[in-house]
């Protein structure tokens, strides 16, 4: 394929191939609106010199860097919410940011604060997916007091000290689940929830509404013992078969974490798909051909691209202007996905 031309970038831009010529020169100012959607034609069409056109239309802006702190890089998940969150750091239009993206060496208190340290001394602010542990509570006070703003994701953590949490109401999530085994499962029965670990708050309080529900509206079902799966998808496999084997009046299974994929294959290996309710969190290769099979009822999603673009935006007003500019909570509706609408 032919490299595209100065023509193609002004086809493509919606303007002359002169403006082009001053954007990528700098030869006259151009109003900021046009320089962008010549930058994201560029972008677009993969014109060669879109680094520069970046440059032109960025230099006057402030610069900050931001770092993420993420768990489970494997995870098909956690690669999405990698490149939702570069996406929305190019896209940003009031700041050019720079970002770091990192993953603990384990899942242990230690290893975490270690992290937090490190990306705290590189950054302007910091945003974690973590377990909720008075270490690393103590790890986002020292950063607070070195005037470095931290966000929790998706789970919240170090509450009264970190500035924001940036993610779906959990308890709803877990509403949700426990609505959808109520309203769907052939007859009454026994129902079970995994979650990863107690310390991730956004999953206690998923088991929290999970069993409130069914409390509250569905008595007739019973809810069986938590059970927890560190969100492997080895562990929750063995966990499956166990509890399928231990419950033949089991209508329900919520995975309220990590790991559905365990709990899918064991579905499948058992052939009860589509007789107990499965109900997991994020949409994934795995959770949609598991939707596409009749073996997941239900898949709640959190919308990543909304979720990236809403936190660019606090974590650079935090900088700006200081923790009073962020709210302490920032609740986005959930993604809700079924058979019918992959």
């Amino acid at each position: 394929m032919r490299r595209p031309t100065i023509s193609d970038l002004a086809r493509a831009s919606g303007v002359s191939v002169a403006t082009v010529d001053r954007v990528l020169n700098a030869r006259h100012r151009v109003r900021e609106e046009t320089a962008r959607r010549v930058y994201d034609a560029a972008q677009s069409i993969g014109y060669h010199a879109v680094g520069l056109i970046k440059q032109r239309v960025f230099e006057d802006l402030p610069q900050y860097k931001l770092a993420f702190l993420l768990q489970k890089p494997m995870q098909p998940f956690y690669q999405s919410f990698v490149r939702e969150i570069e996406t929305a750091a190019r896209a940003l239009t009031s700041a050019r940011i720079q970002t770091q993206i990192d993953f603990p060496s384990a899942a242990t208190p230690a290893a975490i604060v270690e992290k937090i340290k490190t990306l705290g001394a590189r950054n302007q602010a910091v945003a974690l997916v973590g377990p909720d542990y008075p270490a690393v509570t103590t790890a986002v006070e020292e950063l607070k007091e070195r005037g470095i703003p931290v966000f929790s994701l998706l789970s919240d953590l170090a509450t009264g000290v970190r500035d924001a949490y940036v993610g779906v109401n959990n308890r709803k999530v877990g509403r949700t689940a426990a609505w959808t085994i109520a309203r769907t499962a052939h007859k009454p029965g026994k129902v079970a929830c995994f979650v990863g670990s107690h310390r991730f708050h956004g999953h206690e309080l998923r088991e929290i509404g999970f069993r409130s529900y069914f409390r509250e509206n569905a008595p007739e079902f019973d809810v069986v013992d938590t059970l927890i799966n560190l969100e492997t998808a080895e562990i929750t496999h063995e966990a499956t078969l166990t509890l399928l084997q231990k419950h033949p009046d089991l209508v329900g299974l919520y995975v309220c974490g990590g790991g559905m994929e365990g709990a899918i294959s064991a579905f499948r290996e058992e052939g009860v798909g589509g007789k107990i309710v499965l109900v997991v969190n994020e949409l994934t290769p795995d959770s949609k051909a598991g939707l596409a099979d009749d073996i997941v009822a239900m898949a709640i999603g959190t919308p990543l691209p909304a979720l990236c673009k809403e936190l660019m935006v606090l974590m650079t007003g935090a900088i700006e202007n200081g923790e009073t500019a962020v709210p302490g909570q920032l609740f986005l509706p959930f993604d809700i996905h079924i058979s019918e609408n992959i």
